[in-house]
């Protein structure tokens, strides 16, 4: 198996629509919703779907229409012979990401010479928590380890703030960067979308958005409880800061390297390295800092030579904190806004920032790419592809 390389062909996602009643997107099943992308997925490579040899899909709420192994279901109703199987995985947020990440890792392997990558999450009709069912998920030893309980991400995004010193006019300053660059990069990433009927275009995007407008919004997190506990948060995290919740899909062909090039297919970037990472739960979201550090260093690269990089916009405290850490030149982060203005379907946002992330190098002439996803619990992924040039 020596000498086999992983490559992107080609990836399509949804126009990403605001999970609320009334989103673009609220009223697809989601079984639906991915069998559309899946389609659109092989329509645009020509790839006989008979020859993929799975489909592993990220999915992070698995209950009602989102259970029982989405990612098959949804196989089965785009069409594909029933030969094709298909696994469904959570690592939260980066669940599309890691979707890529073993795709990648299994054509290396030689598991795999053609596989999907992907995810999907209809947040409107699958809230988070539905799927603890009002119940403990986490049990007495737990419990014994963390007595205190463990905060759930706002607070952590806080916890991050006070840390790194970042002030609200700080994360509303990023925050607007994001709207601004989502808004002029329409037309790039279109290229990206496949159309759902009447729906061809991000939702969340609020180009008329301001400082003064982001600075009126109330704290999304305070609470006395909380205060008490950490004296030290300045309450700055809000929903204009923060990602959208939101409804989207995406899936991306990977394969082996010259088996692409013996189906006639063109490759548009190698998956080089990989990294995933745990880190401080309390925190939870500080995992991209040594999850950056870690692939780099497999990689044997420095922050110089990455010429493009999307780091998640969970809340803008993370991707703050994540450069003043590593630092990242910012003119090379996000080029095209992230998801404090595209919205954040948490299963299948790394598809997303997959396709960011290669549009920015193609349109730049760059070589390296990184992008790493914070995820819950205190956990990170982290990857590096290298664009190719046909």
């Amino acid at each position: 198996m020596t000498g086999r390389r992983a490559v992107i062909v080609d990836l399509v996602r949804s126009p990403f629509g605001r999970g609320r009643p009334g989103g673009t997107l609220a009223r697809w099943h989601p079984v639906d919703l991915y069998a559309r992308i899946l389609q659109a997925l092989v329509s645009r490579t020509g790839v006989d779907p008979a020859q993929v040899e799975d489909v592993i899909t990220g999915c992070v709420i698995q209950v009602g229409e989102q259970a029982a192994n989405i990612g098959r279901q949804a196989v089965l109703a785009a069409g594909f012979p029933v030969s094709v199987p298909a696994v469904t995985l959570d690592r939260k947020c980066g669940s599309a990401q890691q979707a890529m990440d073993f795709a990648a890792q299994g054509v290396i392997a030689g598991a795999y010479d053609l596989v999907i990558a992907g995810g999907v999450e209809v947040m409107s009709l699958i809230p988070m928590k539905t799927n603890r069912m009002g119940r403990d998920n986490l049990g007495p030893m737990h419990h014994a380890r963390y007595p205190g309980g463990i905060a759930h991400q706002g607070i952590a995004a806080e916890l991050i703030a006070a840390r790194w010193g970042l002030s609200r006019e700080m994360m509303d300053g990023f925050a607007l960067r994001s709207h601004r660059l989502a808004d002029t990069a329409r037309a790039v990433v279109a290229g990206d979308i496949a159309a759902l009927d009447d729906v061809e275009a991000d939702e969340g995007i609020r180009a008329d958005t301001s400082l003064e407008r982001l600075a009126g919004l109330k704290p999304a997190y305070q609470d006395e409880t909380m205060a008490a506990r950490h004296p030290q948060i300045g309450w700055g995290v809000t929903a204009g800061n923060a990602s959208q919740v939101t409804d989207g899909a995406g899936a991306m062909l990977i394969a082996e390297e010259g088996v692409a090039r013996r189906l006639g297919l063109t490759p548009r970037a190698r998956i080089r390295h990989f990294a995933v990472v745990g880190d401080d739960p309390h925190l939870m979201l500080t995992g991209v800092i040594p999850a950056t550090r870690k692939v780099l260093a497999r990689a044997g690269l420095g922050m110089g030579e990455i010429d493009a990089f999307e780091v998640s916009e969970a809340f803008a405290s993370v991707v703050l904190a994540w450069a003043a850490e590593t630092g990242a030149d910012m003119e090379r982060v996000n080029r095209f806004g992230g998801a404090i203005a595209l919205g954040h379907p948490v299963g299948a946002s790394g598809v997303r920032l997959t396709g960011n992330l290669l549009r920015a190098l193609e349109q730049t002439g760059g070589r390296w790419g990184l992008q790493t996803m914070c995820e819950s619990g205190g956990m990170a992924n982290a990857t590096l592809i290298e664009r190719m040039e046909g």
